[in-house]
């Protein structure tokens, strides 16, 4: 079932504008569309998720406007998972990918499986290895913002055994690989 979305989000911090670039049929850099991402609620209305873009398939195929088309019918879908192949805590979870999580306001506690845990400001990077983790914030007042930034990634092995995919008890998130 897919989830609805809104225009608005949970927060009160800044609204989120999507430009995505394109070419006139000079070859000249144009921006071909521009507006707000489609908000969804996750668990149980304690944080939104707003997929900004998506590819599915690397080196992206821009021509003839392939990777927009392929995003339109990814999010219409339904079946996003938090990897497209080819203030509350978060689940503990691990992907089947290499992610680049960035604070852009606010504080987020980063939590691993090992029980070490680091607190990331605004500007701080994470860059998570197909590790287990989850995200948490500190503050009782104010919100964080991250963007995340995941590549689909080779199976994990570590000494004889291969790592799966876990997304904890989430049924909100569908799997990356169905």
């Amino acid at each position: 079932m897919a989830k609805s979305s809104k225009t608005t989000q949970l927060s009160n911090l800044p609204v989120l504008t999507r430009f995505i670039t394109g070419h006139n049929e000079k070859g000249e850099a144009i921006v071909q569309s521009e507006g707000p991402g489609a908000w969804r609620p996750h668990e149980k209305n304690s944080m939104d998720f707003n997929v900004m873009y998506t590819t599915s398939q690397f080196p992206a195929d821009l021509n003839n406007d392939r990777d927009i088309t392929a995003h339109e019918h990814k999010m219409a879908s339904g079946q996003l998972g938090l990897v497209s192949p080819g203030g509350a805590p978060s689940l503990m979870h691990r992907t089947q990918s290499l992610d680049y999580g960035i604070v852009l306001e606010g504080e987020i506690e980063m939590l691993l499986d090992s029980g070490e845990t680091r607190l990331l400001k605004r500007g701080d990077i994470a860059v998570q290895r197909a590790t287990m983790h989850a995200w948490r914030n500190p503050s009782q007042t104010e919100w964080a913002r991250m963007v995340y930034v995941l590549q689909d990634a080779q199976p994990l092995v570590v000494g004889d055994r291969q790592l799966q995919e876990n997304l904890g008890q989430s049924e909100d998130i569908k799997p990356s690989r169905l």
